[in-house]
């Protein structure tokens, strides 16, 4: 049976799945995030971020940037930007922005980051302000795998190439080398302890004040004895000699 209904029902089908696929799709308008070196750990990456304009009144002039964890601001320096834009570190991330850019014209700049942290990804979460005031806040995250309205500038990491450490760690050393080193260091110790003292150094005392008391001590005492003695034999010698001239003048 011909339908002369039919190209009618087909253009409104075809409308109105166009509308659905156009409310089902998210805005194509946000901030991106890469890097040629997206890799946990990589030293002095480098990181691209490209903003999409949107506003049909004003230019792109400023982005305020939360770090995610393991990047402090202080690692964050500025490698490229549009002209007259600079970088600032706050509390939490960074500032950059300049002189706004033409309405219609996407904003790219990039950062170098002195070490990547060791993790799967790094959200940046971004408001994006236009040269009349307006904002527009990057800062959403995707939930039960829903694709948010404003989503988040997001890196996906490769894992860390072998043998890569986070950047101020020292290397572990190993225990057998430890232990040899302990054993060196108390053979050491032991055999400057037991080495005689050169000639002509002076010889080690546990202290001058005992030292000198007790070499003091030992000649007092000789001394003494000696004093003693002579007093002895010189009162024996003296008794002697008053017992022999009691005798004699008995005698006479």
């Amino acid at each position: 049976m011909n339908d002369s209904r039919l190209p009618g029902r087909a253009a409104t089908v075809t409308a109105v799945v166009a509308g659905s696929l156009a409310l089902a799709a998210p805005a194509f308008a946000h901030v991106e995030v890469a890097s040629e070196t997206a890799r946990a750990l990589a030293v002095n990456a480098t990181v691209t971020f490209t903003a999409e304009a949107e506003s049909s009144t004003a230019g792109l002039a400023e982005f305020r940037v939360v770090l995610p964890e393991g990047i402090a601001p202080a690692d964050v320096t500025l490698a490229d930007a549009p002209q007259g834009w600079t970088l600032a570190a706050t509390a939490d991330g960074y500032t950059v922005g300049g002189p706004a850019l033409p309405q219609g014209k996407d904003a790219v700049y990039r950062i170098t980051v002195k070490q990547l942290p060791d993790a799967r990804q790094l959200v940046f979460k971004t408001l994006e302000t236009y040269g009349d005031g307006h904002i527009d806040r990057w800062i959403e995250l995707p939930e039960g795998g829903t694709e948010p309205q404003h989503p988040a500038p997001t890196l996906k990491l490769a894992a860390a190439a072998p043998g890569a450490t986070p950047i101020g760690t020292p290397s572990a050393v190993p225990s057998s080398a430890g232990a040899s080193a302990t054993s060196a260091t108390s053979a050491a110790a032991t055999s400057a302890a037991a080495a005689p003292a050169p000639s002509g150094a002076p010889g080690v005392t546990a202290s001058p004040g005992t030292a000198s008391t007790a070499s003091g001590g030992g000649g007092s005492s000789s001394a003494g004895l000696a004093v003693g003695a002579a007093v002895v034999v010189a009162l024996a010698a003296g008794g002697a000699w008053l017992w022999r001239r009691r005798r004699a003048a008995a005698g006479s």
